[in-house]
């Protein structure tokens, strides 16, 4: 067997299977014999060499990760700038790489993640230094190019179809005398994927959601005013989903809080259902509900996809082989090879072609009114959000989440103060 650590480390915003993810990686790196160390809080914990020694943690509790939302070993928002600008912190990187005979490096997140497994790649090249990095996907965004889905998206997925249609019921059986519009709020900053998947929740043109507003179409305040009379005045009632980062057609966002950027430079978002329902108040006078299910779409592992459940533990295991195999700054992605029976499979893609890439909804997936998709979209969605993948449930009536014990490495390095 190879000698040397495997560092794992998860990064970006959690979802409901990257724990499925990381059971997939340290159960086929144990069957290898393969040490597996995990960063805490993603690659702030290899900064600060704060490691987590996963041997410690018995099989069962490695299987529970698979039914366990969140991530096991903390996240982060921190990018890494270029090798250039954040010399001293790719340098630091590497000494603590080297200090515990770290030889695989494995970065679970999306577009930001993929880049820094990228340029640390790239220095180890450079000062010669025997790593391979490998990227994995994950985001409940769906857009990460060149795979065709992203594990944790199917089930953010499946959490707003079902969402969509239960509320689009109780909007419906009380708009006689209550409600007329319902706002929900899909995340989703420049693609709109997560509220395109809202679409699933009804079949025909009566069926909520009535509209759909994607960041790929921009916003027309009057069109969408318009809109919602018209389904209001023949049905009685209207459902809208809206993406978080929806656009006007000079590229200003409808939910921009003024609040400056987050943590990865981009712009605070303030909410873009509650704006939109006050509008929908003051032009048109109905009473309107909105919701804001932020956390909830992308931790709600109870109600998970068998499909995103699958995906996501086939990608931790086969970041091992890959990493195992020597392919550098490769990511292991997912690969549809048919619709009908929906079928797919895993192959490797070259991180430069991941990183800083976006892949946003295409033409053909939005209805030419632009409020909802087309039958094409539905194909690509579906299989994604098929299949239930409950967690086991205690005697108390809630799910039996897994708490690992993540025992701390001891360092060996002096202390890092960013």
């Amino acid at each position: 067997m190879p000698s040397g650590t495997l560092l794992y480390a998860q990064s970006g915003g959690v979802t409901a299977v990257i724990n499925a993810t990381a059971s997939g990686v340290i159960a086929e790196a144990r069957a290898r014999k393969i040490k597996v160390l995990a960063a805490r809080n993603g690659i702030l914990g290899a900064l600060r060499e704060e490691l987590i020694d996963t041997s410690k943690e018995s099989p069962s509790a490695i299987r529970g990760l698979a039914h366990t939302p969140g991530g096991a070993f903390g996240s982060c928002r921190y990018k890494l700038k270029s090798l250039t600008e954040d010399r001293a912190r790719y340098e630091r990187l590497l000494e603590v790489l080297r200090a515990h005979d770290v030889r695989w490096f494995l970065y679970n997140g999306g577009n930001d993640s993929a880049d820094t497994a990228l340029k640390v790649s790239q220095l180890a090249a450079e000062f010669d230094y025997p790593l391979t990095c490998i990227g994995v996907p994950k985001t409940i965004d769906n857009d990460l190019a060149v795979t065709d889905c992203c594990p944790g998206f199917g089930s953010a997925a499946k959490y707003t179809a079902v969402s969509v249609r239960e509320a689009a019921l109780d909007v419906a059986a009380m708009a006689d005398t209550s409600t007329k519009v319902f706002v929900y709020e899909a995340m989703g900053r420049h693609a709109g994927w997560l509220a395109a998947a809202a679409g699933l929740a009804g079949q025909g043109p009566d069926d909520a959601p009535h509209i759909i507003l994607f960041p790929e179409r921009a916003y027309d305040e009057q069109a969408f005013l318009a809109q919602v009379k018209k389904v209001v005045d023949r049905l009685g009632f209207c459902v809208v989903v809206a993406s978080e980062g929806i656009q006007t057609a000079d590229g200003r966002f409808v939910a921009d809080a003024g609040g400056g950027k987050d943590s990865f430079g981009h712009t605070q978002l303030g909410g873009v259902a509650s704006t939109l329902a006050a509008k929908v108040k003051d032009a048109l006078g109905f009473k309107v509900h909105w919701t804001l299910p932020d956390y909830l779409q992308r931790s709600a592992r109870h109600i998970a996809s068998q499909t995103d459940l699958l995906q996501a533990q086939a990608v931790g295991k086969a970041a091992v082989q890959f990493a195992l195999a020597g392919r550098n700054a490769t990511m292991p992605v997912i690969r549809r090879t048919s619709d009908q029976p929906y079928r797919w499979k895993i192959e490797g893609a070259p991180l430069a072609k991941v990183a800083n890439h976006e892949k946003k909804m295409p033409a053909g997936f939005l209805r030419k009114d632009g409020f909802g998709i087309t039958a094409s979209a539905r194909r690509y969605l579906e299989p994604l959000i098929r299949g239930e993948a409950y967690p086991p449930y205690g005697r108390d009536g809630v799910p039996a989440y897994v708490t690992l014990k993540n025992v701390a490495v001891k360092k060996k390095l002096p202390g890092w103060d960013g």
